[in-house]
């Protein structure tokens, strides 16, 4: 199974994408990496890769971030890490997070993780067309 890190600038916001997501997919390898040590906004290079290497197995580990330096700090982590198994998603943090633990739970490799992430990312809400 993918192992599954949501990287944000907010602590709560991580954990309750995390939530989301497991109410979808309860056996999904999932964990949040937000906020600062000390609860303060930002992100932390030592939450993400911890979050990292608790969730790395044999299939690799997706990683979804929120913006700017969520997006850097989780680079140069996967650099220092050295895995070749860790690839970050672009995509909408929230519906990225379900969509990647529900498939993850059901067995779709890391390789085909973006292609899933990217249909959360146009699957309309609302019918604008009322």
């Amino acid at each position: 199974m993918v192992g599954i890190v949501v990287v944000s600038h907010s602590q709560k916001l991580a954990e309750g994408a995390v939530e989301l997501a497991k109410l979808m997919a309860g056996d999904a390898n999932i964990v949040a990496a937000g906020g600062l040590d000390d609860g303060q906004a930002g992100t932390s290079f030592e939450k993400i890769m911890s979050a990292v290497e608790e969730v790395h197995e044999e299939d690799g580990v997706a990683v979804l971030m929120d913006m700017g330096s969520a997006v850097m700090t989780t680079e140069m982590v996967i650099e220092a890490l050295g895995y070749d198994d860790v690839v970050m998603l672009d995509g909408p943090v929230v519906e990225g997070a379900i969509v990647a633990a529900l498939e993850s739970s059901m067995g779709t490799p890391l390789r085909d993780m973006q292609a899933k992430v990217d249909e959360a990312r146009e699957t309309r809400k609302l019918d604008l067309t009322k």
